[in-house]
């Protein structure tokens, strides 16, 4: 499915740019721009922004690796400095 028509960009390329930068790097935040700078794209008009996010969201290895604490989850930083845990 198109989920970008300004630049062509269809659910299933969303989902191999998610899977790649995760495995690139497990910690990495990952936006819609990130996403189109790994398709060597870049947003135009911005229509399509609810369902890019919806497509990122569907994927396996979208979400950050997470710890709870007082029931919220933490994104799990590792080697940041002035981290205690």
């Amino acid at each position: 499915m198109i989920v970008c028509h300004c630049m062509g960009i269809a659910d299933h390329e969303i989902r191999s740019a998610i899977d790649w930068m995760r495995a690139a790097d497990p910690d990495t935040i990952i936006t819609p721009r990130k996403v189109y700078r790994a398709l060597g794209k870049t947003a135009d008009c911005g229509g399509c922004l609810p369902l890019f996010l919806d497509t990122m969201r569907r994927c396996d290895s979208f979400p950050v690796a997470t710890t709870e604490r007082a029931g919220f989850p933490v994104p799990i930083l590792r080697g940041v400095k002035g981290r205690t845990e």
